[in-house]
């Protein structure tokens, strides 16, 4: 496990989303995760909405079936997953500036519905859910064995569990450990990320059998080179992105320096991703 110097808090990890609200949006849209591509040509848009297929897949999800977004964002995959798969879907999230989003953007429909809280501590009915999902949020969870272990108390026996995690590079070098990797949690609010083993580990400690890992590296790392032009483009026409940077009292934004250590941290094979899905034994 590599782990952030400097650990965050609930509160810390839900203000670096909230302070970066506009500029996540402008940048990443609705989806905050990374997009997988899997031709030429893909456009970032189709490319995120592919994962969002790929999640679904693994999850095995039916018309009716109740499923928990844990770390939902602003409920993009929420609604994929209620309006056109017919799930009945629960988000929960951290941040109260995408609860406050995804809830503006609901429709009259109970369905999906939002939750403003913690993972780790929420009060969900247990077994009670067909199949959890994780896109890119248990990276922000101090303690994993409880992420998994809350997992398993929500689903059914035999409800599936599907992770898209960013991940270490087994057996990491000191130099990528100090130089990419623990900055990359740092300031990226994680408390810390895993390697392949451990998260499969912690799948079989919850009472989970793994059912299928994949790396998606090679087909999600487009994700950065993007993000990072886009910014440098918003930077050139929007006087706020500079106003930002130069304030001393924006508490996150060395986060701009992060997307391009993100970027070669991928480059140079240190951080990798990849999807787990798994059931309820």
């Amino acid at each position: 496990m590599i782990a952030s110097r400097l650990q965050p808090s609930a509160g810390e990890i839900a203000g670096h989303y909230d302070e970066l609200d506009h500029f996540y949006r402008e940048i990443w849209g609705e989806h905050v995760h990374h997009g997988l591509w899997l031709r030429r040509g893909d456009s970032p848009a189709k490319a995120a909405r592919q994962l969002v297929d790929l999640v679904a897949r693994h999850a095995g999800i039916k018309p009716g079936d109740r499923v928990c977004d844990a770390g939902c964002g602003y409920g993009a995959t929420a609604r994929i997953l209620a309006g056109e798969l017919g799930a009945e879907v629960t988000g929960i999230t951290l941040s109260p500036a995408q609860f406050r989003f995804a809830s503006r953007t609901a429709s009259a429909s109970p369905n999906p519905s939002y939750l403003l809280g913690d993972w780790l501590e929420n009060s969900l009915p247990a077994a009670s859910f067909d199949s959890v999902i994780a896109v890119e949020s248990s990276e922000h969870m101090p303690d994993k064995p409880a992420f998994f272990a809350q997992a398993a108390r929500v689903l059914k026996p035999g409800g599936r569990l599907v992770v898209c995690s960013w991940l270490a590079k087994e057996d990491a070098r000191a130099w990528e450990s100090r130089l990419l990797l623990e900055p990359i949690c740092r300031e990226g609010r994680m408390p810390g990320i895993g390697d392949p083993q451990e998260y499969r580990r912690f799948y079989e400690s919850a009472g989970f059998a793994v059912d299928h890992l994949e790396d998606l590296t090679a087909r999600v790392k487009k994700t950065w080179p993007i993000c990072a032009r886009r910014f440098l483009v918003n930077l050139a026409r929007k006087p706020a992105y500079a106003r930002y940077l130069l304030n001393g009292h924006s508490r996150n934004r060395v986060f701009a320096l992060t997307m391009f250590r993100i970027w070669l941290a991928y480059n140079l094979g240190s951080l990798r991703y990849a999807v787990f899905a798994g059931h309820k034994v």
